[in-house]
């Protein structure tokens, strides 16, 4: 059996980095705007909830990728010479 087309990781790092910097940059936000001695209870739920969003755009980005090339390992056929294009019906 032929193996399945896989995705790059270092394209999934290229479209990745930019939204990983962001979550870094948020992720410090949350904690540092958090009050003394509440750090947890004031930052835990934001930080939750921009891991879950990144963790959400990471698998989607991973899962294009993969389709991606899957469609350059299969390029598309050529249409049949007995069908009518699509321009060519309903003229």
């Amino acid at each position: 059996m032929d193996p399945q087309p896989q995705l790059s990781a270092d394209a999934l790092l290229e479209q990745l980095r930019g939204k990983f910097e962001m979550l870094c940059r948020e992720v410090a936000d949350a904690v540092n705007q958090a009050p003394a001695g509440q750090v947890l209870n004031a930052s835990e739920e934001k930080v939750r909830d921009l891991l879950a969003d990144f963790r959400q755009d990471t698998y989607q980005a991973a899962v294009q990728l993969r389709l991606e090339a899957a469609e350059a390992a299969f390029p598309p056929s050529a249409a049949p010479h007995d069908r009518q294009a699509p321009a060519e019906q309903g003229a």
